[in-house]
């Protein structure tokens, strides 16, 4: 056994020259989008290809752990094999791994904890070559400074499996995991973020059943979304792009993308989705003189909160209406705007008896809004998340808005705009100085098939 593990990948996905690898990470860190004072996560997702690439990407998720540093003392890291086969989670032989910034200590107290599991592995071949563990360590030595490793290299598993794993080595405030995966791969430009807009999607609902065509992690990314499902953790993307955006030919691409998991009084749980859904399906069902059970009052709903309701039929958009800002309790704005989307909503005529039992009824519950400070359009273009930002546009007594949502259909920012200035009744190609932006992210539940109870 070797007692460390040499870098593989330095001076190929990453500099080799300590100087410089410092000075690239710094840059990275330097110039990632970040709120003031944000929520400290307790899981990451990012991604892994070469700095050029994906660096920019990981930044926006390490820079998160800035204030950070002596608090979290344990990072366990896992990533997906590329070149050898390992069945379950493969822990290395090494006792110490190496990059140009230094040698990180592995945390043998935590991989003798999981050792026992069925499904956990020792491979010194799975960790040989591996860059998808690798590249995460010198933003984390960078970012962290003191900290132990427990790395796993994750082959064929199960998320159950994987879950498992984490549960094992959770611990508190001290330990940090993170998840290193890209997206799609190697798709054109417009199909790869209509997939990876799908990703997103499913990642922020904590949808546990991911393909490794929509990420090559999909393995340990289900693991962790099963975990986090359990502690409530609610999911928030930082930053999603794909190789055309930084270095890459547009005719072949690979998705990155960057969440935080994090722990907060605007966590989804369990309760909520089921519970929004069946009070907007019987708000409809009441003004169409259909019967429904009652939904239980929660306490929750007396708070206020700002909600759109959308209807689909056979895939269709059928109805969509909501506020954008809470004005009222979060079970009266469901209920309000649950009848306006079936009755009132102008672009339809209004829901019948007989199309009841054939929509599906969809809640998104938003964030308060927040101001973008932009000074033109290419200002607005740079600062705007594609598949995480909803978008407010102002302009006099004009206003329009798009859901999260609406990315799937509109992934370049440009054409996402253009859209939606012409919503709010105004040219595509529109500017003026006083044009104002603001965003909102979104929770959101939609029934898993029509009339769901």
């Amino acid at each position: 056994m070797s007692a460390i593990r040499p870098a593989a990948v330095a001076g190929t996905f990453y500099p080799d020259n300590p100087a410089e690898l410092k000075h690239i990470i710094a840059e990275l860190l330097a110039n990632a989008k970040r709120d003031a004072a944000p929520p400290v996560p307790k899981a990451l997702i990012v991604p892994h290809a070469g700095y050029i690439y994906s660096g920019a990407v990981a930044a926006s998720a390490y820079a998160r752990l800035g204030e950070l540093r002596g608090r979290i003392r344990r990072v366990v890291l896992l990533g997906p094999t590329h070149r050898v086969y390992v069945r379950g989670l493969a822990l290395p032989e090494a006792e110490r791994f190496a990059t140009p910034l230094g040698e990180v200590m592995l945390d043998q107290a935590g991989m003798q904890a999981i050792a026992g599991l069925p499904q956990v592995v020792r491979s010194a071949a799975a960790h040989q070559l591996e860059h998808s563990l690798e590249v995460q360590l010198p933003f984390l030595q960078q970012v962290l400074g003191d900290f132990t490793l427990l790395p796993l290299a994750v082959g064929e598993a199960t998320a159950a499996e994987v879950a498992e794993v984490l549960e094992t080595v959770w611990g508190g405030g001290e330990t940090l995991i993170v998840i290193s995966s890209d997206l799609s791969h190697f798709l054109p430009d417009a199909a790869a973020r209509k997939v990876d807009g799908e990703t997103v999607n499913a990642i922020l609902a904590l949808d546990s059943r991911l393909s490794h065509e929509q990420a090559c992690g999909a393995t340990p990314v289900n693991g962790l979304l099963l975990a986090a499902r359990r502690h409530g953790l609610h999911p928030v993307a930082l930053d999603v792009r794909n190789s055309s955006d930084t270095a890459g030919d547009p005719g072949r691409v690979v998705g990155y993308a960057a969440f935080a998991f994090e722990a907060g009084p605007e966590q989804p749980d369990e309760e909520k989705g089921p519970t929004l859904l069946k009070l907007a399906r019987a708000e409809i069902a009441q003004r169409l003189g259909r019967a429904l059970p009652p939904t239980a009052n929660a306490p929750w709903l007396s708070e206020h909160g700002a909600c759109f309701v959308t209807l689909t039929r056979h895939g269709e958009l059928r109805g969509c209406i909501g506020t954008l800002e809470a004005h009222r309790p979060l079970g009266l704005d469901v209920r309000e705007n649950a009848v306006a989307a079936a009755f009132r909503d102008p672009r339809f005529m209004p829901l019948s008896y007989a199309e009841f039992d054939a929509i599906w009824v969809e809640v998104s519950v938003l964030s308060p809004a927040q101001a973008l400070a932009v000074d033109d359009e290419a200002a607005a273009l740079a600062a705007l998340r594609p598949n995480v930002d909803g978008v407010v546009f102002e302009y006099g007594q004009y206003r329009s808005t798009f859901l999260p949502q609406v990315w799937e259909q509109l992934p370049d920012p440009a054409g996402f705009l253009a859209h939606l200035k012409r919503k709010a009744g105004l040219p595509m190609d529109f500017w003026a100085e006083g044009v104002r932006l603001s965003r909102y992210t979104v929770s959101k539940w939609k029934e898993g098939s029509p009339h769901e109870q």
